[in-house]
């Protein structure tokens, strides 16, 4: 195998600045409810959980004929043109929910900061519709400024959830440790739990673009280097998502968590309010702020896409000729309009993720690929019935989850 560059360095980090963004600041909120023996496990279960599927799903691209194809082209090519459509519009609702939450998420956070920082009061539509109108603002300029922006903003974010992490290990309350749920409670909460998990550590939206480059790079070495650099990106979120998770069941009681859930407001602006520091009380919030404008941003481009191209295969297949630029002023449109309507709502964003995008990411990354492996003649040679079957119960357990929860 050819020796770790500045190439696969780059990815490592790129891989790393897609999954780290909001998913991490709601992780403890639904994690924190059970204490922390059910979060040791979900550490146990998380590392393989990441690094299989997203390996599985970088292979199912590397495979393709053609060198350039993202995922749902490999899954034309695959299965054909009707596959292909329900992939993509999969994949759209595996984003497009995303982006409502976070209108929610932004809201509620710019809200709780004027209301427990200034006593200020605004009309939560009002708000509403600033804050949406501009991050779609953000969303004319060019896209490759966007995506530097967000780039650069991942390095400070990490610094300074880091170094919160640390800071709170004085508050840390050791006593939680004796709280040991009933066994069927315990394998319940790690089970529910796997949906956010999941959403937390997904950095599915550049596998595309990565094996398309890995491959580019490394030709027919490209397997075995993307295997190496997705292996050394999931050790890097196992260590920094799951510490900062841990500082923060450490440093907080299980209702505190029951708290934060019930104002929908992101772990940090929950902290902000409880924490007697002013660095805290308006630097927290601040952070939340970025992580979820910064995933926001990437999560639009995804839907936006997503939509244009259900769209136009709509059009094609009812033999019509689509007109792109009126495909693309709807789009904007749809998505600005609902998620103002959202975000006024008030929905919960942990809902969202737990009964949307969790598991319709799971079919995306961790059913479909395993499901490719075992169906298409050039993906045999990557068949390991343990590790295969692992990803695939981890993936369905992780989309039962919401019928559990309807039932329940």
């Amino acid at each position: 195998m050819p020796k770790w560059t500045s190439f696969d360095t780059r990815w490592m980090v790129s891989l790393f600045g897609t999954a780290v963004g909001a998913g991490i600041l709601f992780l403890p909120i639904k994690a924190g409810t059970g204490g922390i023996l059910p979060v040791i496990i979900m550490t146990v279960l998380i590392f393989p959980m990441v690094w299989l599927s997203h390996r599985a799903l970088s292979r199912f691209v590397l495979e393709a004929k053609n060198s350039e194809h993202d995922i749902t082209q490999v899954a034309e090519e695959y299965w054909g043109r009707n596959v292909s459509l329900a992939i993509t519009i999969l994949y759209f609702f595996a984003i497009y929910p995303i982006c409502l939450a976070y209108g929610v998420g932004i809201t509620n956070t710019v809200d709780s900061f004027l209301v427990n920082q200034f006593d200020i009061h605004c009309e939560r539509a009002t708000l509403a519709f600033i804050l949406v109108s501009a991050l779609m603002a953000v969303m004319f300029l060019k896209e490759e400024w966007i995506t530097w922006a967000c780039n650069i903003l991942v390095y400070p974010l990490c610094l300074v959830l880091f170094v919160f992490s640390i800071y709170l290990i004085p508050y840390w309350n050791l006593e939680s440790l004796g709280n040991i749920p009933q066994a069927d409670e315990f394998l319940i909460i790690v089970w529910l739990t796997l949906p956010v998990l999941v959403f937390a550590f997904n950095h599915s939206p550049a596998i595309s673009t990565f094996s398309i480059s890995v491959r580019r790079e490394y030709e027919q070495d490209a397997s075995k280097k993307s295997n190496q650099i997705l292996f050394w990106t999931a050790v890097m979120l196992l260590v920094f998502v799951m510490f900062f998770v841990f500082s923060c069941i450490l440093s907080l009681a299980p209702q505190d968590f029951e708290e934060a859930r019930s104002q929908n407001i992101p772990i940090l602006s929950y902290f902000a309010n409880k924490v007697d520091n002013p660095i805290i009380s308006y630097g927290a919030p601040l952070v939340a702020f970025l992580a979820i404008g910064s995933s926001f941003f990437g999560h639009y481009f995804g839907a936006y896409e997503g939509l244009n191209g259900i769209i136009r295969k709509g059009v094609k297949t009812a033999g019509m000729t689509p007109n792109i630029s009126y495909i693309k002023i709807f789009s904007t449109i749809f998505m600005y309009v609902t998620i103002i309507i959202v975000a006024y709502l008030n929905p919960s964003v942990l809902d969202f993720i737990e009964s949307l995008g969790g598991p319709i990411i799971a079919m995306i990354l961790f059913v479909m690929p395993i499901f490719a492996i075992w169906t298409v003649a050039k993906l045999k040679k990557y068949r390991n019935s343990s590790l295969d079957g692992f990803v695939l119960i981890t993936g369905i357990l992780t989309i039962i989850s919401v019928v559990y929860k309807m039932v329940g």
